[in-house]
């Protein structure tokens, strides 16, 4: 007891200081800990706002519908002035003139059967994809089999047309030879070995893990970038640069340049254009759903950026058009009408006594 006296007596202020050194450490513990956990929820906010302005979607709004008559499987297009444009049909080989200005027939046809050099029962080449450099249209087939997994070698076609207006008259002639080996040179380069393709060829194009190419776009550097619809390994959509399609068109051996993942939310790629070196690109199932989104893409190593659209409704997007004079402001989508349902029944079950018909909207900035 004494001795708790003594130490106590002999240091009369020690406690009144630590109490006082304690009121202060409790005071930058709580003033430190409050300011630490506002910085954080400043940032986090900071974060998450910029999250929400990365990943929210661009509106594009759909106008315009029209009506074309003359075919109904609307599956690649060219521009060829600031009111034309060149369809293909993927259920026969002839290319079709219409005005984006007037709904109704074609106002040119022009027949590919020779120059493609078809054979066989089933002369169809699937034409799936196009895309022009200066006054060259490139048009490439879907390099796969039938729905039931058989062979169709008239698929396996590359070709080119050039097309000029002489006083108001639309001429296409057809350029060089058509490519009828560019999946053997695709399946032969090392480089693709772990895309399994050579396997994905031999499957139905609507079979997963199948080959199926639908898109075409040119690159500012006079290239083209190949979209297949299928494969979409991993949830990324495919795309293998063609270095030399002029060359290819005139017997040489095509030359690739090293494969593009795009992350489209598990889609493929429908249809790809270029404008002004940048990408519209139209994504859907590899299957036969019928999911559509609409992106943009800077190429590169740019992640694709999609588009919000409503009313797609029962259009089967297929196609761009894009018209030099106004861009992605105003872009043409061509709806591949084949199977398009009348009364609650698929088209194709319906054969002939469907409309030969095929549709068109616009998408216009918001």
């Amino acid at each position: 007891m004494r001795g708790g006296r003594s130490n106590v007596s002999a240091n009369p202020g020690r406690f009144e200081r630590k109490a006082a050194e304690d009121s202060r450490f409790t005071f930058t513990c709580n003033a430190t800990c409050s300011f630490n956990h506002t910085i954080r929820r400043g940032l986090i906010f900071v974060l998450l706002f910029t999250l929400l302005s990365a990943c929210a979607a661009e509106k594009l709004r759909l106008v315009r519908p029209m009506e074309y008559a003359g075919m109904r499987d609307a599956s690649a297009a060219v521009v060829v002035s600031s009111n034309l444009f060149i369809v293909a049909d993927d259920e026969n080989n002839i290319l079709r003139l219409y005005s984006a200005d007037k709904a109704g027939p074609p106002l040119k046809e022009f027949d590919l059967n020779a120059f493609l050099e078809v054979t066989g029962k089933s002369i169809e080449a699937d034409l799936e994809g196009a895309a022009k450099i200066g006054n060259r249209a490139f048009w490439i087939g879907s390099h796969g089999r039938n729905k039931d997994g058989k062979q169709r070698p008239n698929r396996s076609r590359l070709f080119a047309t050039d097309i000029k207006i002489n006083d108001g008259e639309v001429t296409l002639t057809p350029v060089g030879k058509p490519c009828k080996h560019l999946l053997d040179e695709l399946l032969r380069d090392s480089r693709f070995a772990e895309l399994h393709l050579a396997e994905a060829s031999t499957r139905a194009p609507k079979e997963e893990g199948a080959l199926n190419i639908e898109g075409l776009a040119a690159t500012p550097q006079g290239h083209l970038l190949i979209g297949f619809r299928n494969p979409v390994r991993g949830g990324q959509a495919l795309i293998i640069p063609l270095l030399n399609p002029n060359e290819v068109i005139e017997g040489k051996p095509p030359r690739f340049d090293l494969p593009v993942r795009l992350g489209l939310d598990g889609l493929g790629i429908r249809d790809i254009a270029l404008f002004e070196g940048t990408y519209f690109i139209i994504a859907g199932p590899w299957h036969s759903g019928d999911k559509f989104e609409f992106y943009h893409w800077a190429g590169g190593n740019a992640e694709p950026k999609r588009f919000i659209v409503k009313h797609v409704g029962d259009y089967h997007p297929e196609a761009i058009v894009i018209y030099p004079q106004k861009g992605f402001h105003e872009i043409q989508i061509l709806s591949d009408d084949g199977n398009r349902p009348i009364d609650g029944i698929p088209g194709k079950e319906l054969g002939d006594s469907r409309p030969n018909t095929f549709r068109s909207f616009l998408l216009l900035e918001e």
